[in-house]
């Protein structure tokens, strides 16, 4: 039995860690927080459940094929709740779109009919095209990039007409829609891995796909569920998990990773060693720079980031029963408003934010007539050197006026019970996360595949990555992926 040792407890460690203590190995993960889950995690006031994170749960598929990897099934440890129509969106000219799964078909075409005449064609020329993209790419994501000839292999070779590498998210979408709120409706996606729509690679018009083909759900007590029964299983198998263990370095034998030293002063030694931190968090903490000299501190701070998010976590005396789960309000110059925070790094006064009002859904969440909200505004990553300290009330002021006006939660700030804020410095400071970037490294092209840093981390020994900054990049199935990639790669080595 060999000892796989895991440094961070989030979604990728987890997944990793569950398959690997199936195909036994004795896996042990260490977790500097004392929770579970790094950002698919609980937050817990005075009665009152947030998810800290990710709210959307798509692509469930991959995370079942995981728990069925285990002899298990997914639903057997939470409940879904499948969420219809998916989203309210709300342009700047206050127009709404409730955008419903393809599984409603017709509702959808109604509904984009009603808003956007003419427009239905477009919709089906984007399921049948995007559908056909999507069996080709999937296979391209869920094996590892550490070698120019895995471009050569077949699968990919079929995938290449289909990558729309060579063109934004945004104009991937032009091909299917003539109205600019309707394309917005299917680009927003890009702020899933913290991207403009303008810059992120066409390839991401998958994402879309995987809500209005797949579904977006819900799980009962919040998507951080879905850490808590991971981590059961890898219990149930043998692993064990330490909470409040933070890992002060990872050893090395010339560039052989042998174990950890954790800031208790144990040393544990492991065969392989798997990294879930934030990436250049990671890096620039647990490796001596003299190891890592691709990975400089220089050459770190040279990588594109995604943007940041301010967070706000309201727990309020009242249900707003008519306004929808999952609630998506644009800015009304929403390029401006995007390239404020990707290009001129700077806080717009008009900004577009998401609300997830899920107590409509889940009763479990607050107290009786009582509801969570949770906002999230998309701002510059730390490279802005915006000043939270001073911003941090004054913003978060503005959040709770346009809460009030443009989301339709009137008088909202006279129900606030409880509140939590995190702003780019607190993802950065309290939570290791790089820059503040919350969606790890940039989604570019350069950044993708084989450029981006390696499921098994090149340049050394028995050192692995899984989480957002490694292939195939950040969002909750892909972090899954990246875990199961990583514990094939290491059961094929032995």
């Amino acid at each position: 039995m060999k000892d796989v040792l895991i440094i961070g407890a989030g979604p990728g460690g987890l997944s990793a860690g569950m398959l690997l203590a199936t195909m036994g190995y004795k896996v042990s993960i260490f977790e500097k927080q004392p929770y579970l889950g790094g950002r698919n995690s609980p937050i817990n006031l005075k009665g009152y459940s947030f998810d800290m994170g990710p709210t959307f749960f798509i692509m469930k598929s991959i995370l079942e094929e995981i728990f069925e990897k285990t002899d298990r099934k997914l639903e057997d440890y939470i409940k879904l709740i499948e969420v219809n129509p998916m989203y309210r969106l709300k342009f700047g000219d206050s127009k709404t779109f409730n955008p419903w799964s393809s599984k409603y078909k017709e509702k959808m075409m109604t509904e984009i009919e009603q808003k956007f005449p003419g427009e239905s064609s477009g919709y089906l020329s984007y399921l049948k095209r995007e559908e056909i993209k999507y069996d080709k790419l999937i296979p391209c994501l869920q094996v590892p990039y550490s070698s120019w000839k895995d471009f050569l292999k077949l699968r990919f070779l079929k995938a290449f007409p289909y990558l729309d590498a060579h063109m934004s998210l945004y104009s991937t979408l032009e091909k299917y829609f003539k109205d600019e709120q309707l394309k917005l409706a299917f680009t927003f996606q890009a702020k899933y891995i913290g991207m403009s729509p303008w810059e992120a690679p066409g390839t991401f018009s998958i994402i879309p796909y995987l809500e209005h083909s797949d579904g977006i759900y819900h799980i009962e007590g919040g998507l951080h569920r879905l850490s808590e029964a991971m981590a059961d299983v890898i219990k149930e198998d043998g692993g064990s998990i330490e909470l409040s263990s933070p890992v002060d370095e990872i050893i090395f034998e010339n560039k052989k990773a042998i174990g950890i030293k954790l800031s208790d002063g144990r040393i544990v030694r492991g065969d392989h060693i798997i990294m879930n931190a934030d990436f250049a968090n990671g890096m620039s903490k647990l490796i001596p720079e003299n190891l890592r000299k691709k990975y400089s501190d220089s050459n770190l701070h040279k990588k594109k980031y995604s943007c940041s998010t301010f967070m706000l976590y309201l727990g309020i005396n009242k249900i707003y029963s008519d306004i929808p789960h999952h609630n998506i309000i644009f800015a009304e110059d929403y390029r401006s408003n995007i390239d404020d925070i990707t290009k001129r790094k700077v806080l717009s006064e008009d900004f577009s934010f998401y609300v997830q009002n899920a107590s409509v859904s889940d009763s479990t969440l607050a107290p009786q007539e009582s509801s969570t909200i949770y906002v999230l505004v998309p701002v510059p990553n730390n490279k802005s050197e915006v000043d939270w300290d001073e911003e941090k009330t004054r913003y978060r002021n503005k959040i709770i006026q346009a809460l009030e006006t443009k989301g339709g939660f009137k008088d909202i700030s006279s129900h606030i019970e409880v509140e939590k804020i995190i702003t780019p410095k607190d993802w950065e400071e309290e939570k290791d996360v790089f820059l503040g970037a919350t969606f790890n490294l940039g989604h570019q092209v350069s950044q993708m595949l084989i450029f981006r840093p390696h499921n098994k981390l090149e340049g050394y020994k028995n050192l692995y990555l899984v989480g957002g900054g490694t292939h195939p990049g950040s969002g909750l199935p892909t972090i899954y992926e990246s875990g199961r990639i990583t514990a094939n790669l290491i059961n094929q080595e032995g």
